[in-house]
């Protein structure tokens, strides 16, 4: 039973819908991934140009305190030192720095990066079980001087929440990303970090920077940077994250047996400051920890969604590439293979017209048909319950131009299926050939389909629709669409003996196979594809004939071209379906199922309902990943596409005048053929039914 107008349309809404939400989704989600895995930056500590510095924090103490209305440090007693480490976690450095430290029985406190916990958790978490002590360094080593206030407390907050799932602990202590000594503190930076920080943490700076981020830096220079003078106690800042950490590795040993020799006292930071170490790595309750937990997990399940679009990038593009060669080398062989002609072979052709409300078109449509170069045809015009006056039109011209050949069929409106049933029910030719009530013949059209039925195992033949109104925009799309694509794709499926569409527009018949499969089925609302394909599996051929053109109105307006491409992907989905047992069979039917529909429901199905994902992925690439490589990539494959869009042009004798046409195709049309094919695959996923309706036309035919 048909489901109501109401209920469809909700179920419509729900698509878009589920539509909606799975894009933010992915957006979210790239989002969340671009931001944790931005390039942070190799490390460095000084940013800043220390010459040119106000002094804010001048002779402070490396630990600061701005919970107060005057900063308040404090500073690192004699022989005493602190050792500290930026950047990590990192798999393969921080390892080695803690083996070092384990085995020297020394303690540290290392200052990790957030999106570097989320992604090694167990990093940490070994850090806090074998006691050291751990602080916040932003979620991507943000500057924050050059931060929003938001930015910042989005970075301090998200580092919380990934050390908080790791360890189960909070953190009192920060180190801001590029800071120093405090002697390098200006005025604008400690602003920043009363407005960002406050007294949310204890600041922690350096007394000793090693420079070991220095490219080239030789591990006794890092040593000696390290090293405090005299009995000065120091706070000596390393990484053990952020890039080639070899060198740090190496010169820890030596800094610290140095140390030993000269007796200092190695501690904490929460030694210096005169707390415990769990005042500064207070406990989370358990369920704040589990909720904590669900950072990592978002962050695994964004970096998965994004790792897996991009290979799938790197596989659509390889495969468009190859489709492009492929279709290139097929249509190369179809164009150096033509036919010839045999003016002696004119079987009687009956020409089929089916129309519902084509009072703008059907005029030129049928003189043009009524005037074919060839010696024995009939014309049967259907019309299936027009309420306009294509009717009367058709009378009006049979008796104004005396077209004895032309019959006018009228019935109550039961769809093109039926329509065209009607018409072969009163075809008396050998060939049938379909014709959409808004097309324009060209002359030799009829004569040159009719010479491919010269092989006894054709049973259809497609001809070559091409847009007659490309003035517009919208327009030159689908005439690029037509020649690119369509007729592309034709030349290699006659090749391979697996067509899977006669179009509508221009398509002939031997009439004994068409009555052999029952004609025209209303199961699918696209009943060309589905009679070709049930053709194949009755043991029919189904070839290509590029040199009978048809000229048709493509839909001037996006509403009316959405309703024409979402009536094909809907009828094309369900004739793939229909005739899927198409893939176990023998001769035509098995090449159709093995070839053809895999084809067709790869290229027109599945890659089209990714469609929009990739775009929301090559934004997010502009975004985070490197620009230059996304655009070469981006104008690599609008190169290509304009190269087939030159080559068709140059095989259907078209001018090259549209070639402009093309690199706009991606930024509109495209997306827009993307919405059609997910629109009619939810469409009938549902269960949802829909009728035969006509597009608006404007007359082109007749200009």
């Amino acid at each position: 039973m048909q489901r109501s107008p109401r209920r469809f349309d909700r179920r419509v809404s729900e698509h878009w819908f589920a539509l909606a939400i799975a894009a933010v989704a992915l957006t979210v989600a790239l989002g969340l991934h671009g931001y944790a895995h931005d390039e942070i930056g190799r490390a460095s500590t000084i940013s800043e140009d220390r010459s040119a510095a106000a002094p804010a924090l001048a002779g402070a103490g490396p630990i600061i305190d701005l919970s107060g209305p005057v900063p308040r440090s404090i500073s690192v007693p004699p022989k005493t030192v602190a050792l500290t480490f930026d950047d990590g976690p990192d798999p393969r450095w921080t390892p080695r720095v803690l083996d070092v430290l384990a085995r020297e029985k020394v303690p540290a406190t290392f200052f990790v990066i957030g999106s570097h916990v989320t992604s090694y958790p167990g990093l940490v978490a070994r850090m806090d079980a074998d006691g050291y002590e751990i602080g916040n360094h932003t979620f991507t080593h943000a500057h924050l001087l050059q931060t929003s206030t938001w930015r910042a407390e989005l970075e301090l907050r998200l580092t919380e929440v990934a050390i908080a799932a790791a360890t189960g602990h909070h953190t009192l202590l920060m180190r801001p990303p590029y800071s120093s000594e405090p002697d390098a503190v200006r005025d604008d930076t400690l602003r920043s970090w009363q407005r960002d920080i406050g007294g949310r943490y204890l600041i922690v700076l350096a007394s000793r920077i090693s420079g070991d981020w220095e490219k080239n830096k030789p591990v006794s220079s890092i040593v000696a940077d390290s090293l405090p003078s005299g009995n000065n106690g120091a706070i000596i800042l390393m990484h053990d994250g952020g890039g080639n950490r070899a060198p740090t590795v190496a010169a820890l040993g030596p800094v610290i047996a140095d140390l030993k020799a000269r007796g200092y006292r190695f501690v904490t930071v929460s030694q210096l400051a005169h707390l415990t170490r769990a005042t500064v790595m207070p406990p989370v309750p358990t369920s704040v920890r589990l909720r904590s937990e669900a950072l990592p997990w978002t962050l695994r399940i964004s970096s998965w969604a994004t790792n897996s679009f991009t290979i799938f990038a790197v596989l659509a593009a390889i495969l468009a590439v190859l489709r492009a060669v492929v279709l290139a080398l097929f249509a190369r062989r179809h164009a150096d293979s033509v036919p010839t002609f045999d003016p002696t072979y004119t079987p009687g052709v009956t020409i089929v017209v089916p129309a519902f409300d084509e009072a703008t078109g059907i005029e030129s449509s049928l003189v043009s048909l009524a005037r074919q170069d060839y010696p024995d045809f009939d014309i049967v015009i259907v019309d299936d319950g027009s309420t306009d006056a294509t009717a009367a039109i058709v009378e009006n011209v049979i008796a104004r131009d005396g077209f004895a050949n032309v019959s006018l069929v009228r019935q109550a409106n039961a769809g093109k299926a039926a329509a065209l049933n009607a018409g072969m029910a009163r075809a008396s030719g050998e060939i049938i050939v379909t014709v959409d009530a808004d097309t324009v013949f060209a002359p030799n059209a009829l004569a040159l389909l009719v010479q491919r039925f010269r092989d006894d195992r054709v049973g259809a033949v497609s001809g070559n629709t091409k847009v007659m109104n490309r003035n517009r925009l919208i327009g030159r799309w689908q005439h690029l669409e037509y020649v690119m694509g369509f007729n592309l794709d034709r030349r290699m499926y006659d090749l391979l003996g697996c067509m899977p569409t006669v179009p509508g527009a221009i398509g002939a018949f031997r009439a004994s196979a068409l009555r052999a499969v029952d004609g025209f089925s209303d199961d699918t609302l696209a009943e060309d594809a589905d009679v070709t394909m049930a053709l194949h599996r009755g043991g029919w051929n189904v070839a290509y004939e590029p040199r009978a053109i048809a000229w048709t109105e493509a839909p001037s307006r996006v509403r009316d071209l959405w309703r024409q491409r979402y009536r094909w992907s809907y009828g094309t989905t369900q004739s793939i379906w229909k005739h899927r047992h198409a893939v176990v069979e023998r001769g035509p039917g098995g090449r159709l199922g093995r070839i053809g529909l895999p084809y067709l429901l790869f290229f027109q199905v599945l890659l089209p309902l990714l469609g929009p994902a990739v775009d929301i992925f090559t934004l997010y690439g502009v975004l985070f990943l490197d620009a230059r490589v996304v655009i070469i990539y981006w104008l690599g494959f609008t190169a290509l596409q304009v190269a087939i869009a030159a080559y068709a042009l140059h095989l259907d004798n078209e001018p090259m005048g549209a070639l402009w046409a093309v690199p706009l195709q991606q930024f509109a049309y495209r997306q827009l053929m993307y919405l059609v094919v997910l629109q009619s695959v939810a469409t009938a996923l549902s269960g949802a039914r829909l009728r035969w309706h006509n597009v608006r036309r404007v007359g082109a035919a007749r200009a």
